[in-house]
């Protein structure tokens, strides 16, 4: 089931997720309708605040990525059926050099902008059947997995851009937060004047 997405201004995506139990109501289903969610919505990637869930969980989907021509063919590899879930990551370290990418979002819709981040991660999490995991992302899979690890923490990509960038952000931010911005999947705007 497609679910609608929680669009930028809503509480949800400032609250930092909790940890969840195997016991979880259902949450094979929950993990089916996220993926149904993101790729009804063409996105690499989707945290469960954003489906108004504040939980731990996030799932990534990199292969659209590893038809980039622009990105060398190791790259590419790394990217292609990349699709794994997440729950209750904790970010061990980000290491490495800072590199910029334009990063957009799907609560934010029709916003890209430039952001840095580290370029190699290591993240403890558990998967779906709840096996614990400890492992080393680098390049564009970091990027990926470290913008949906800031969702589960209340962070927005637009809350790493400068001042400026975001005062001059902030009419087009209060426009998605209204609904008064045409999308092509369903979301949920905070606020939307009723009887109007």
């Amino acid at each position: 089931m497609i679910l609608p997405i929680v669009a930028y201004g809503d509480p949800v995506l400032r609250k930092k997720a909790t940890d969840i139990a195997k016991d979880y109501p259902n949450l094979n289903e929950l993990i089916e309708n996220m993926w149904e969610t993101m790729y009804n919505a063409s996105g690499v990637g989707l945290a469960a605040p954003q489906i108004g869930r504040p939980i731990r969980l996030f799932l990534v989907d990199t292969t659209p990525f590893a038809d980039d021509d622009e990105l060398g063919e190791k790259e590419r590899k790394k990217l292609d059926g990349f699709k794994k879930v997440f729950i209750n990551a904790q970010m061990q370290e980000e290491t490495g050099r800072d590199w910029t990418f334009n990063e957009g979002c799907l609560s934010i819709p029709d916003v890209r902008e430039d952001v840095t981040r580290k370029d190699t991660i290591t993240l403890t999490y558990q998967d779906e059947d709840f096996n614990t995991h400890t492992e080393t992302f680098d390049g564009l899979l970091a990027r990926v997995i470290q913008h949906e690890y800031d969702h589960i923490e209340g962070i927005l990509f637009t809350d790493k851009l400068s001042s400026l960038k975001k005062r001059l952000l902030k009419s087009r931010l209060d426009k998605i937060s209204k609904g008064k911005i045409h999308v092509d999947y369903k979301m949920r705007f905070p606020n939307i004047k009723k009887g109007r």
